[in-house]
């Protein structure tokens, strides 16, 4: 399957109140056409899937305020990835990240910031921090 909705199955379906959990649906691309037509899911899973790249138009889901990326193949984040102004918490856990586009810093809102397990480039990787706890989660977010 590449597509969350060529199951068959609608994504409206899989919305738990604001809850959108597309994880472990062995994803290859992100169905942003169709998460765009739900601005009421702003809590967005996409975790354990096989993503290795978002399109630029991801950019465009600015409702979302926690987003799960982690445990895919993600190797870049489009340039305006900073347009997701909204962003409070984002997890990174896990992918194949080696830098962050400018634009990130954009991201004010983003309270929650793991970027653990990554080959993340050692200047990066030191003003990012460890998140190991909450506490250094949120200090990386600030970084």
């Amino acid at each position: 399957m590449t597509k969350a909705g060529s199951k068959g199955g609608n994504l409206r379906d899989k919305l738990d109140g604001n809850e959108l959990d597309l994880s472990l649906s062995d994803l290859n691309e992100v169905p942003v056409k169709e998460l765009a037509a739900l601005p009421k899911a702003t809590v967005l899973d996409l975790s354990c899937n096989k993503l290795s790249t978002l399109p630029s138009d991801f950019c465009g889901l600015t409702h979302l305020v926690k987003l799960d990326l982690s445990k895919n193949k993600l190797q870049h984040l489009p340039a305006d990835f900073g347009r997701l102004v909204n962003l409070q918490h984002l997890d990174l856990l896990n992918n194949r990240l080696v830098t962050l586009p400018v634009s990130f810093a954009q991201l004010k809102n983003l309270k929650w910031l793991d970027l653990k397990d990554n080959p993340l480039d050692p200047v990066l990787a030191k003003v990012a921090g460890d998140c190991l706890d909450e506490k250094q989660c949120k200090q990386c977010a600030n970084k």
